[in-house]
């Protein structure tokens, strides 16, 4: 019997139906000879699940909240329940895609039963299907639960047949057995108990008013009161250019893409007629992957650490901005502990999911650091994958709101290209496709610096090739 950490202890008690703690990632799959329908998806979920076995149980509380909650097998687990289907309307438009995730990201998990939901939506034009991948927070931890994507995506286009056993649920204890074991454990691990009675204080305040939240402040462009719902919005582009404006300009493809992302959230304030001064910035809580002591652990070998980064919106020039960003992360990339983008991108299976789950978590762990903006991003495998033979051709992160923030942007690069899926309360932000159009128009202007930099080269000088 396993007891939830005091951290995911803290996303179940502070799931609410402004701020649900559920993280989500989008794939679109392209049409192959046999097109993934509910059935093949069902039998595949159905040869993989017992891999994480956290998927058929739910928390259970303890009596008196003498202790963390416990993972319980649920008895009554229908698998039906979790993976569902939707479709678009005719002609399968982004738009209306963009639309109908926004509304299934908003939509709280139920928490009587197990933390999950996978939605395989049809009607995508061209014949594609995509899959939206819902967990809560309490549910990937990275270490003793992986991402349900991680699971179900594979290197080949080969649909393997997995053999499983029929799965019986362990029975559930009773209250006594509950408090029993959580009193002898409270002995054993003082400083958990002291966590437990941490959180339980939080629950009382929790239930006083309060004036501001995570140290934000109180109104701007990037901070509000939450709503219950949500908007997204999605962006591709190639991988190549982030590259080119590495090489031309130094720095790493990071670096390149947090400046992009600072570049686009200036563009979409002027759209708005914000007011934009070159001292303007946000904090933004940027979650890397390190070889150290400190931070949350992955089965994966690497912890993941917060990292507070300000985004310097109020420069103009995109190359200056660059810079910028290059120089406050450079003692990062100093320190040794950093780990390199291609080690991560190398690691077997689709990975990509889970550490932005845990960038997630991190984020929201040190939400006391008072920022603005959750950034996270995650290179992933520079060949294909596939789910049940079908390839994937896109992938979006759903990094959840909390606190104040209105917007969070998900960054993944796989198959030579860079995905960002951006989240925003609905009612704060009904442009979000603006945000997206601006940050692409961020890229196009760093581009262009490379460009005209080469055609002013003097001749004979050698520009690095394209990678």
């Amino acid at each position: 019997m396993q007891r939830l950490s005091p951290l995911d202890a803290m996303f179940l008690q502070q799931d609410s139906p402004t701020v649900p703690r559920q993280i989500a990632s989008l794939a679109i799959l392209e049409p192959g000879d046999h097109p993934l329908d509910y059935d093949r998806l069902i039998h595949v979920i159905n040869e993989r699940i017992d891999i994480v076995p956290r998927y058929r149980q739910v928390p259970r509380t303890v009596p008196a909240s003498l202790g963390t909650p416990v993972w319980l097998d649920d008895e009554n687990f229908d698998i039906s329940l979790h993976v569902r289907r939707s479709a678009l309307p005719r002609p399968g438009t982004a738009a209306a895609l963009h639309e109908l995730v926004g509304r299934l990201i908003a939509r709280r998990l139920d928490l009587d039963r197990p933390l999950w939901e996978l939605y395989l939506i049809e009607g995508l034009s061209e014949g594609r299907v995509a899959l939206l991948f819902k967990a809560h927070q309490a549910l990937v931890d990275g270490s003793e639960t992986v991402d349900l994507a991680q699971v179900l995506l594979e290197e080949t286009a080969h649909d393997r047949d997995i053999p499983y056993e029929e799965w019986n649920p362990r029975p559930e204890p009773n209250a006594a057995e509950l408090v029993v074991g959580t009193l002898n454990r409270n002995l054993r691990h003082p400083g958990e108990a002291l966590r437990v009675a941490e959180l339980n204080l939080g629950r009382i305040a929790r239930r006083l008013p309060v004036v501001g939240v995570d140290g934000q402040p109180p109104h701007s462009v990037l901070s509000t009161e939450l709503s219950r719902h949500r908007r997204f919005a999605s962006l591709a582009a190639q991988l190549d250019d982030f590259r080119r404006v590495r090489e031309e300009h130094g720095g790493t493809v990071n670096d390149v893409i947090l400046a992009v992302i600072a570049g686009g959230i200036r563009g979409w304030m002027l759209t708005r007629a914000e007011p934009v001064t070159a001292k303007t910035s946000f904090r933004a809580m940027v979650p890397m992957s390190v070889v150290a002591e400190d931070g949350l652990p992955t089965s994966l070998g690497s912890k993941v650490r917060g990292h507070l980064l300000s985004l310097p919106v109020g420069e103009s020039n995109p190359v200056v901005r660059l810079h910028q960003v290059s120089y406050a992360l450079k003692d990062h990339r100093e320190t040794g502990s950093a780990v390199a983008a291609n080690k991560l991108a190398n690691l077997p299976g689709f990975a990509t999911s889970t550490f932005h789950a845990v960038g997630a978590r991190v984020a929201d762990a040190e939400a006391g650091r008072g920022h603005q903006i959750v950034i996270t991003n995650v290179p992933g495998p520079q060949d294909p994958v596939y789910m049940a033979g079908e390839a994937v051709s896109e992938v979006y992160p759903c990094i959840p709101l909390s606190g104040r923030r209105a917007v969070s942007i998900g960054v993944t690069s796989y198959n030579s290209k860079v995905f960002f899926g951006i989240v925003a309360d609905r009612e704060a932000v009904p442009d979000v496709d603006v945000l997206a159009q601006c940050i692409e128009d961020a890229l196009l202007e760093l581009v262009e610096s490379v460009e005209g930099r080469r055609s002013r080269a003097p001749r004979g000088r050698q520009r690095p090739a394209k990678s």
